[in-house]
């Protein structure tokens, strides 16, 4: 049985109507944050998986907890093994 969802115009996040995403970066020190904003207020869900994930908050998102909607989700962050301090120019 096929799904009758399709692929958007470009296969994008941004397909998806009231969706924007924004990022940010400074590649100097290595950082970055991706925002997925939504227009109206929209319901989350979050499924985490691997032996040893770093989350944040995303607890308030299981089904017995109060929050019921979401303004935008936040993605930052890297392994720590990744972090590498800036050297001087």
């Amino acid at each position: 049985m096929s799904s009758p969802l399709r692929p958007g115009p470009r296969n994008l996040i941004t397909d998806v109507a009231g969706i924007a995403v924004g990022q940010a970066q400074d590649a100097r020190i290595r950082t970055g944050v991706t925002v997925v904003l939504a227009e109206t207020p929209a319901v989350a869900a979050v499924d985490v998986r691997g032996g040893a994930p770093g989350t944040r908050e995303t607890d308030l998102l299981a089904a017995d907890a109060l929050v019921e909607a979401v303004d935008a989700v936040v993605l930052s962050g890297a392994r720590c093994t990744d972090w590498r301090r800036p050297t001087a120019s």
